[in-house]
């Protein structure tokens, strides 16, 4: 039976999702878990087991996880790609509204009227005049998940949308609309829009990835927002170009002490995914591919790890392997498998970076102290056996 530890709140629809005869559910104890369920905890510092084998986020971001030192200890890391798009999208329509009505200030203006409310509210309402989002130019850089309803949404709303990605999948090509005006050129995009919005990852690439010198590109007055990650914007620029309005606004969803503390930015408590909706959606996913790893070695939307994943063969016990991705891994393996008279029924070898992942399907016997033999092997980070008779229970 599979320990699993949940380190944040699982509805209860979704914990039904671990069948009793195959999990038992501890909270916050990692010495003894097969897996991991996870949110906002950082675990940076913590020591895993050996017997850890799995965490999933329940949620996009990992930087609260040592993605790299669980790929070196064969820990796959999973997170929840998708299952807050909408979520994030809706907000970011807010965050367009907020950084172009002054709604935020005209409500704390409203608050403070102490006598003849009416009128002071006819008097004052004018010098919270702002423009409508019908017919202007929004930027949108990043069209994953979230980019691409952002862009769509946009163009439902009557902006002009001009998009910018250079990795696009075909999946979200393939759903974004054709109003949508693509760019190669990010230039274009920062010379026309009144409105940028982030929907990135942060990596060496992107840190940083608005500055002054792009700044400079941009239109006076642009509202800039960032619903993404903390880091793609270097923010002592952005407060120097909002301290001289240069850039209008900041809307983010990612506060903190420089940000709140800066004219013209408002900050939401990170709020993007902060519905039951989206909740749910990423308990589901996280939750569904550490079962499948845990029952059936199969990987998807691993940030770790490649996705690999194979149909089961009838009458076969299963072996999971996680390597460094190094000449004649394969070789040695089947070679392993062959010497203790174990036949390999089918087999699939994925891929990615520096790691790599084998599930192989075989008959014969195979015991514990041949899989830790095969563990020995140098670039092999972890071996896996899932028994028929487990699968089936």
């Amino acid at each position: 039976m599979n320990k699993v530890a949940l380190f944040c709140k699982i509805p209860k629809d979704v914990m039904n999702l671990f069948s009793q005869d195959k999990y038992d559910i501890i909270e916050q104890e990692t010495s003894e878990a097969d897996g991991i369920v996870m949110r906002s905890m950082d675990i940076h510092d913590m020591k895993f087991s050996r017997q850890l084998k799995a965490i999933a986020r329940s949620g996009a971001g990992v930087n609260n996880i040592p993605v790299d030192r669980c790929a070196e200890e064969g820990i796959v890391v999973f997170n929840s790609p998708g299952a807050n798009s909408n979520a994030v999208c809706e907000l970011t329509f807010l965050a367009l509204l907020i950084s172009s009505r002054k709604v935020i200030d005209s409500i704390d203006w409203t608050k403070n009227i102490d006598k003849d409310v009416v009128e002071s509210v006819e008097r004052g309402k004018a010098k919270f005049v702002g423009p409508e989002l019908k017919g202007k130019t929004l930027g949108v850089i990043g069209l994953g998940n979230v980019g691409h309803l952002v862009a769509n949404l946009g163009i439902k709303l009557g902006m002009e949308v001009i998009g910018y990605d250079p990795y696009i999948s075909v999946k979200n090509a393939l759903g974004l609309s054709w109003d949508v005006q693509y760019t190669s050129d990010i230039n274009e995009l920062y010379r026309r829009s009144d409105y940028i919005t982030l929907h990135v990852p942060y990596g060496n690439e992107t840190k940083n990835y608005i500055n002054k010198d792009n700044i400079k590109m941009m239109k006076d007055g642009v509202k800039i927002l960032n619903l993404a990650r903390s880091g793609i914007i270097n923010e002592d620029d952005l407060i120097e170009a909002l301290e001289s309005g240069k850039v209008g606004y900041h809307v983010s969803d990612l506060p903190n002490e420089k940000l709140l503390s800066t004219k013209n930015v408002v900050c939401i408590p990170h709020l993007g995914g902060s519905t039951f909706e989206a909740e749910e959606n990423c308990a589901e996913m996280a939750v569904t591919q550490l079962t499948e790893f845990l029952e059936r070695g199969n990987i998807a939307n691993s940030v770790n790890f490649p996705d690999c994943s194979m149909d089961r063969y009838p009458g076969t016990d299963r072996i999971v392997v996680l390597n460094k991705n190094i000449p004649n891994m394969i070789g040695k393996i089947t070679t392993a498998l062959a010497s203790n008279n174990v036949n390999i029924i089918g087999m699939v070898n994925k891929s990615r970076g520096d790691y790599a992942c084998n599930i192989i399907d075989v008959v014969g016997e195979v015991n514990e102290d041949q899989l830790r033999e095969l563990e020995e092997h140098y670039g092999i980070l972890r071996v896996m056996l899932i028994k028929q008779k487990a699968e089936q229970q």
